[in-house]
């Protein structure tokens, strides 16, 4: 079982859809978080450490995660998905960006 993170900046649309989607694939157990002081959840080092792959939505995401997590991004694969901030929840078009993006860096599919 993998552990893999979602993040986005107040974890509101793009990094809960990722969560839902892969969820309940029998082999990862997914969380998302935001980086945002605001964010619905924000991300804790508790977090980072879980993750064995985290997938931010763009690079301010993982500027700012590297900012407060650095050590312990070390030896954490991480993947940028480029995902602009312009769906709502479950977005269909999103759904499967996420499906796509991410069973192509895990070589899974859904």
């Amino acid at each position: 079982m993998r552990n893999i993170l979602f993040i986005c900046s107040k974890n509101q649309w793009r990094s809960p859809t990722g969560e839902t989607v892969w969820r309940k694939h029998p082999e990862l157990s997914a969380r998302s978080a935001g980086t945002s002081p605001r964010a619905k959840k924000t991300v804790s080092s508790a977090d980072i450490s879980w993750a064995d792959v985290i997938f931010v939505m763009e690079n301010k995401h993982k500027s700012r995660l590297k900012a407060q997590f650095n050590r312990l991004l070390e030896y954490k694969t991480l993947h940028v998905l480029d995902i602009p901030d312009e769906y709502q929840y479950m977005d269909e078009e999103l759904v499967e960006i996420l499906k796509d993006a991410v069973g192509y860096h895990l070589n899974l599919s859904i």
